[in-house]
């Protein structure tokens, strides 16, 4: 009888060597076992996938910080001899270092490749009072792409038995975001009585440009956006390499009957580029790229059957991207990665930080916390980190853990979320933290 010390725990094989004793009541036997299991014990560590290069670890806050550890204790490190340079994003610390460990877990990013970020608070009133914090810290997300200077892709998990309320999906469709200025880098002001304001551009000789925004007959507010075309150029070539990588057609919307300047600027510097160095490109591999307005785009996105790269500005591609997850079937069933055209990396999942079970979790309740898209965001990251450094076995590790989750949904044993949706009857409810042991049971047995 062999004893299968890799993929197992220590008590777990010792429990083994007890049940072999008492079917064999041989005590030769029991010596025997005890002193290979002894002998193996350190090939727990050596058997452990090896990694050469560290993962850049962006821990969170609320119910997604307590599933990250869940996820490391149960999924990763019993497995993988995992290296990562971490760093707590959690909004205590961010509040202590005044958002510096925002800043330097996106530099740290730039200097290792590959980032693995859990879900964060972006603080509104409420939080600073909650949270007692020295200010209204802004989107930590927000911070770490405008570094990166990337496009969020975000796609749908796709589960037999949980199919989308668009019943002609029939394909995931993707969800490319420009992940820089906008609304997330937005100055604003509150306009106290009436008056004038204006859009001032002064230029480096001292000379000034003015545009009236509005005059103001009473109280009201103001906001300034901004975007720079070198992020606007990079979004775009990320957009057309990755419909080619992924052998998809590209749609791109915006509002630029509306917006002649702003929104019209993304629209011609998306087609100057793919006339000038994508369209040879897309029309080998038998693909298109497409533009429309927004309203336009959403329509036919409802019609659709899916299988495509839907390209939005900041703001649209953060709204449908939530649309489209929840219409797929969960906001916890959707992957989140920001790519940037210099070759950094980093996974997410796309939803937020599950306060209200949280809460829940404090006063000791049970939760049922779907934990899905947070072990893709830690999948997507050590796949890239194996295909980066020609680590095929943690690839594989990545690809197996994946298949896990999903058979285990498959086989009827969910979070509450997905069995209020489901189309099984036979479905098991599995707490927090018994969902994450029962992905662990499956990826042992695959």
């Amino acid at each position: 009888m062999g004893l299968k010390v890799r993929e197992r725990g220590w008590r777990d094989t010792l429990f083994s060597v007890i049940i072999l004793y008492v079917v064999s009541k041989s005590r030769v036997l029991l010596v025997n076992a005890l002193n290979i299991l002894v002998q193996r014990k350190g090939v727990y560590e050596m058997e452990k996938i090896k990694m050469t290069t560290p993962l850049v670890e962006m821990d969170g806050d609320e119910m997604t910080r307590i599933l990250w550890k869940y996820i490391k204790d149960e999924l990763i490190e019993p497995f993988v001899d995992l290296k990562t340079e971490y760093y707590d994003l959690g909004l205590e610390h961010r509040n202590e270092t005044d958002d510096q460990v925002t800043i330097d877990s996106a530099e740290a990013t730039k200097k290792y490749g590959v980032a693995v970020k859990c879900a964060t608070i972006t603080p509104n009133a409420a939080r600073v009072e909650e949270y007692k914090l020295k200010e209204m810290w802004k989107s930590p997300n927000g911070t770490i792409r405008a570094i990166l200077d990337g496009t969020v892709f975000r796609a749908p998990i796709i589960v037999k038995g949980i199919d989308p309320c668009v019943r002609n999906w029939k394909k995931p469709i993707t969800i490319a975001r420009h992940a820089y200025g906008d609304v997330y880098k937005a100055s604003e002001m509150k306009i106290p009585a009436p008056g004038k304001v204006e859009l001032v551009y002064t230029k480096e000789d001292g000379s000034e440009e003015r545009v009236l925004v509005h005059e103001f007959k009473e109280a009201g507010v103001v906001q300034g956006q901004h975007n720079i075309c070198g992020s606007i150029e990079s979004f775009a070539r990320s957009c057309f390499n990755f419909a080619l990588d992924s052998k998809q057609s590209l749609w791109f919307a915006t509002k630029d009957t509306i917006s002649k300047q702003y929104d019209h600027t993304f629209k011609d510097i998306f087609q100057e580029i793919f006339d000038s160095e994508y369209k040879e490109k897309f029309d080998a591999e038998g693909i298109e790229y497409f533009y429309t307005l927004i309203d336009d785009a959403v329509a036919r996105v409802m019609k659709s059957e899916g299988g495509f790269i839907w390209a939005c500005k900041n703001y649209d591609g953060d709204v449908m991207s939530d649309m489209l997850s929840s219409a797929f079937g969960s906001l916890a069933m959707m992957t989140s990665v920001l790519v940037s055209p210099q070759g950094y990396y980093e996974y997410e999942a796309a939803h937020g930080t599950v306060q209200r079970h949280y809460y829940k979790h404090l006063k000791g309740e049970e939760t049922s916390t779907n934990s899905v898209a947070t072990i893709f965001a830690w999948t997507g990251a050590l796949r890239k980190r194996g295909e980066l450094d020609g680590n095929s076995n943690l690839m594989k590790f990545a690809d197996d853990l994946e298949t896990a989750c999903i058979k285990t949904i498959e086989d009827g044993k969910m979070t509450g979320d997905l069995a209020r949706i489901t189309e099984r009857t036979d479905t098991t409810v599995l707490n927090s933290l018994d969902f994450i042991k029962a992905i662990r049971e499956t990826y042992e047995n695959l």
